[in-house]
């Protein structure tokens, strides 16, 4: 086992850093946010920083890089207190990946990749229509991380739209079988394949 420290780190490439850094931390979930502004105008981009933070109330987070790296999803957000989050699926990952690039604040990414803007009654941020499992949330708190200048992003969940043969007795979404894929680093896409669910661990 190789040892790298600090000073390795500050040597890399940003690149090479990013690559090595982001892998390190694991295995994320993968999806893409959709919003709008005032206006109707709909975004969408991809994320894989997004965390469980609570269900009752049920809360999920997601880190914004800094402004001027991503501005608009979060100036959405501000905007109308409102996103939503899908996951993606083999299908169509590709044109999720694509939402990535930096096209201005006038262009929608589901025009430049092909994916289909889904609106739903009385919720006014878009949905991914290609997508099997999403879900709709009210903003609850932006939080500056004053380190990197990234924003950790809170919602609460309003809507949640999920298959019913994926979900389990007990409340389980067998992401496996919904085909929802996962992520490794800033550019690697994984399928899932579940090994074992083990019963509540008590002393």
């Amino acid at each position: 086992m190789q040892h790298f420290n600090h000073t390795d780190f500050n040597q890399w490439s940003r690149i090479y850093r990013a690559n090595f850094i982001n892998s390190l931390s694991g295995f994320k979930s993968v999806s893409l946010i959709g919003t709008s502004n005032k206006q109707g105008q709909p975004n969408l981009a991809i994320f894989s920083n997004i965390i469980h933070l609570g269900a009752d109330p049920a809360l999920i987070g997601f880190i914004n890089r800094p402004l001027e790296a991503a501005p608009h999803t979060i100036a959405n957000i501000e905007s109308t207190g409102t996103y939503t989050i899908n996951h993606i699926q083999e299908s169509f990952y590709k044109k999720a990946h694509q939402t990535s690039a930096k096209y201005p604040s006038e262009i929608s990414e589901f025009d430049t990749t092909g994916l289909t803007p889904l609106w739903r009654p009385s919720i006014s941020s878009p949905f991914v229509g290609e997508s099997v499992i999403q879900y709709a949330l009210q903003l609850v708190e932006i939080i500056p991380i004053k380190l990197n200048r990234t924003f950790l992003v809170i919602g609460t969940i309003t809507d949640a739209f999920v298959s019913k043969e994926w979900i389990e007795d007990d409340g389980f979404i067998d992401l496996e079988k919904a085909k929802s894929i996962t992520s490794l680093g800033v550019d690697g896409y994984y399928n899932v394949q579940k090994i074992d669910r083990l019963p509540y661990a008590k002393p």
